[in-house]
């Protein structure tokens, strides 16, 4: 396992996949206008990198680097989105100190395009989350987080649209159950719904209503289900057929690549997650070659 993690934090992984997306062309070169999706997961305040003595992620991480990064990609690149999967809060002394208002700051002014909510950032209750957001100018996407009759609502958005160049792209937010893993008192009142029904029928809302030609799920599942809980982003991929890609979090897993997963319909639906701390930053290229939907991931490890 070791080998493999240095080989992994050695290298950048890419490769092309056609995936069955349902492009509406319209005459339009998709090849000319090529989508770079960067995204993250599970930061949990690491605003600082690691030390240079740390025995897995030496030197590695911090908020600078990365927003020197997706300086340089906006600016090689057209057409950017930048994700994150949630727990953006709790992990470092910063979060203790200042509740996570320099985390929400930093990523306002690294422009992030949109966000879900983990579990952990309600480990100061929903009370303290409301107060945090207004440090946010990017949207919190909950799709199947119900906070009607909380100091929650109206302080998230169930979908969003965002447009670039020829894309129009649906974005949910698909949240973990916080049974067991949230203080009862700090989620009160908000109801948790279905994840894979909730998010086939906004992702299909999105399709067929809101003629997005791309939709993408921030899912806070974790990958892989447990004996605790059943539901993860391999199911949501396999039991929905409107969702296209899952940026992952939760389950802090590297991976090397996108995982490909057939959905009901029997398409290919992505999966990706950049593992934690913010010691790397995801990019995903979409663009269309002969017709056909191509992605390549490429992992940026910030060190």
């Amino acid at each position: 396992m070791q080998s493999n993690r240095r080989q992994f934090i050695k290298t950048l992984v890419a490769g092309g996949v056609a995936l069955s997306f349902p492009f509406n062309l319209k005459g339009v070169d998709y090849s000319d206008h090529p989508l770079t999706i960067l995204h993250t997961n599970d930061v949990h305040s690491h605003l600082d990198p690691f030390d240079a003595n740390h025995p897995k992620f030496p030197n590695m991480g911090g908020f600078a680097r990365r927003a020197t990064l997706i300086e340089k990609l906006r600016n090689k690149n057209k057409h950017v989105l930048l994700l994150d999967a949630g727990d953006i809060f709790q992990g470092t002394p910063y979060f203790n100190f200042f509740g996570g208002k320099p985390e929400l700051e930093f990523m306002s002014q690294m422009k992030y395009d949109a966000s879900t909510i983990g579990n952990h950032e309600f480990d100061n209750g929903m009370e303290h989350l409301a107060q945090q957001l207004q440090y946010a100018n990017f949207p919190f996407i909950c799709t199947n987080y119900d906070f009607k009759g909380t100091i929650m609502e109206g302080k998230t958005t169930p979908w969003k649209i965002i447009e670039k160049g020829p894309y129009r792209i649906g974005i949910i937010g698909i949240g973990i159950d916080p049974s067991g893993l949230v203080s009862p008192a700090n989620h009160e009142g908000m109801k948790w719904l279905d994840p894979v029904k909730t998010g086939e029928e906004t992702a299909l809302f999105l399709k067929k209503e809101q003629e997005c030609n791309l939709v993408i799920a921030l899912s806070h599942l974790g990958l892989t289900p447990t004996a605790e809980r059943k539901d993860s982003d391999r199911k949501l991929a396999a039991e929905t057929s409107s969702i296209d890609l899952i940026i992952g979090g939760h389950s802090h897993t590297f991976m090397e690549k996108p995982e490909l997963i057939q959905n009901k319909k029997g398409k290919t639906a992505a999966i990706n997650q950049v593992g934690w701390a913010g010691v790397i930053l995801g990019q995903i290229n979409y663009t269309l070659k002969k017709g056909e939907p191509q992605f390549m991931a490429v992992q940026h490890i910030l060190r």
